[in-house]
């Protein structure tokens, strides 16, 4: 990361927050589900499928976590009703991670179950290495309970090549990224080139181990090696996904979905946008430029 883009991303916090939201809105669908909803049928429309995540993360009381899960209820319901190419994706910390391992696992068995009497799908986001053990617990235990859950591993976390080793391979899916949180280097590689070759890495054993990959990138040299890995190992269309961040380069987006390759947007909606955001934007230190010329306009 250049000097320039370490300044932009260490003064963010610094940054009025409607500031933050009025760049950030191309990341967030909306504030309510039929926003979410909305943004979907016309990615479907467009020839990408999508997953939808409630905005919210680490709460400490189980009120909050609850009323996630019946949110989430109202997704799964509304996709199916209006036959929508659309999954969701759970925050664990926003189910009660924090509060309770099984409180959480049980709010999640209930979404899985909703969701797989509806032919659908969930998958488990992963969050930052406070979490990495108790959400592939909870993974395991529930894809091996419905079938219809998948996990994320991050290539920038020294363990992920043990991880992928670890899962069990029949019917797993998992959602490969490089990975967004701040983490000690004892954990976690550092070097942005050392990242990228250990998503190649992760992503060709994921493949050798017959796991469905959800290629989640928009690094256009990382597509390029996934696109390459897919040729090597002759992988079927329905075999693989890229998966991409809605508001990021729509253009990678069209040109992968006219190459044949499926796609799936990542779309986020709800009121408790700032924190998803802010790790977006200190992902693309391109778009934080764009945050700090609104900032400067203003003066």
């Amino acid at each position: 990361m250049s000097a320039l883009n370490r300044l932009l991303v260490t003064t963010l916090p610094l940054v009025p927050r409607f500031i933050v939201g009025r760049v950030a809105a191309r990341y967030v669908a909306g504030a309510t589900l039929d926003d979410a909803l909305r943004v979907v049928g016309e990615l479907n429309r467009q020839g990408a499928m999508a997953t939808i995540d409630v905005l919210g993360e680490e709460v400490s009381e189980r009120a909050p976590a609850l009323a996630a899960v019946e949110e989430y209820l109202r997704v799964v319901a509304a996709v199916q009703e209006r036959g929508l190419d659309a999954n969701v994706s759970v925050k664990l910390t926003l189910l009660g991670l924090k509060v309770d391992e099984g409180f959480c696992r049980d709010n999640v068995d209930v979404i899985a179950a909703a969701a797989r009497a509806c032919g659908s799908f969930v998958r488990i986001d992963m969050e930052d290495s406070t979490c990495t053990d108790a959400t592939l617990r909870i993974y395991r235990e529930l894809q091996a309970r419905h079938g219809n859950l998948g996990a994320v591993l991050q290539a920038y976390m020294r363990r992920t090549l043990a991880d992928i080793a670890e899962l069990p391979a029949e019917g797993a899916n998992v959602r490969l990224c490089k990975g967004i949180y701040v983490e000690p280097r004892r954990i976690a590689w550092k070097g942005y080139d050392t990242v990228r070759a250990n998503f190649v890495r992760a992503l060709e054993k994921l493949i050798e181990r017959g796991i469905y990959p959800a290629i989640a990138t928009h690094d256009e040299y990382l597509t390029a090696a996934a696109t390459a890995l897919i040729d090597k190992h002759g992988l079927r269309r329905e075999q693989y996904e890229f998966q991409m961040l809605l508001g990021v380069d729509q253009e990678l987006r069209d040109i992968l979905i006219a190459a044949g390759h499926r796609l799936r947007v990542y779309v986020a909606y709800g009121r408790d946008w700032y924190p998803y955001s802010m790790r977006r934007l200190r992902e693309n230190p391109e778009v934080a430029r764009h945050v700090l010329r609104a900032l400067l306009a203003r003066r």
